[in-house]
């Protein structure tokens, strides 16, 4: 009996693979289907309020009377359904779908909702990120949404590149606070998300004002031919944690109503 080449049996492997990650892909638009737009928020470092800005972003968008939903895939800090003070876990449909729970008018799908502790740390390599993201994607059905907004992990290691590349998205919102070494991690953001050839929407600069300083926003997006979406003041309305603080001020919604709108009509001219 003759061996088949050790080439034959990788080349089956391989073409297993990929018909997986196409029944994956599928799997992922279908269950996305009935959202007409995608919005990361992204960040080069952490602690510049990315979290806050994804949430206030959703609730302008839902006072608006947009349908919205927020998707935290911040592998390592999920903290939207903290920040939102979610106590309801998702419920399971007669297809076996995971249905968001609902505050405040936005739908929320989080990592957290999968730790038993949410003060334990989620320690997790590239596959494991991979088929994790896959897998609530593909189980949770979203209903009709106008717009998901997605809050991603920041940096630009393996965690928010995996899931860029296992999550399209229309376009992205980059957050940056006016400190210069924050605005040298956002620089390194954008070039990231341009290398995977997604849209940048502009760029937001958080905690503007104050001890901080500003501009540092603007200067970002000058000198990378970007749209300023705006600041977002240091203020201290976010000191009330019972709402997103859109919801509370009528300066921060303001503010955010601004970013979100001139976000979207850069995200109407792609």
């Amino acid at each position: 009996m003759t061996q088949q080449p050790p080439n034959i049996p990788q080349a089956r492997a391989r073409i297993e693979g990929m018909k997986r990650q196409f029944e994956q892909k599928r799997q992922i638009e279908e269950s996305l289907s009935g959202i007409k737009n995608k919005i990361g928020v992204y960040s080069g470092k952490g602690g510049v309020g990315k979290t806050t800005v994804a949430i206030n972003i959703a609730a302008a968008l839902s006072h608006q009377g947009n349908k919205v939903g927020v998707l935290d895939v911040d592998i390592d800090c999920p903290n939207i359904v903290r920040a939102l003070n979610i106590s309801d876990q998702p419920l399971i449909d007669d297809n076996k779908k995971m249905i968001p729970p609902e505050r405040f008018g936005i739908k929320v799908m989080s990592m957290a909702f999968f730790q038993e502790n949410q003060d334990e740390a989620i320690i997790w390599r590239g596959p494991m990120i991979h088929n994790a993201i896959n897998q609530m994607l593909q189980s949770t059905d979203w209903g009709d949404l106008d717009y998901l907004i997605v809050d991603l992990p920041p940096g630009t290691s393996d965690a928010p590149l995996t899931i860029m590349q296992v999550l399209t998205m229309d376009g992205f919102i980059v957050v940056t606070t006016p400190q210069e070494l924050a605005k040298v991690d956002a620089k390194r953001s954008i070039n990231m998300v341009r290398k995977l050839q997604v849209n940048v929407l502009g760029v937001v600069e958080n905690m503007s004002g104050g001890v901080f300083g500003e501009g540092a926003g603007k200067e970002i997006a000058d000198e990378l031919d970007l749209d300023f979406l705006g600041a977002i003041g240091l203020r201290s309305d976010y000191q009330d944690t019972s709402k997103p603080t859109s919801l509370l001020s009528n300066d921060v919604l303001n503010e955010y109503r601004t970013v979100s709108e001139k976000a979207l009509a850069v995200l109407a001219t792609i």
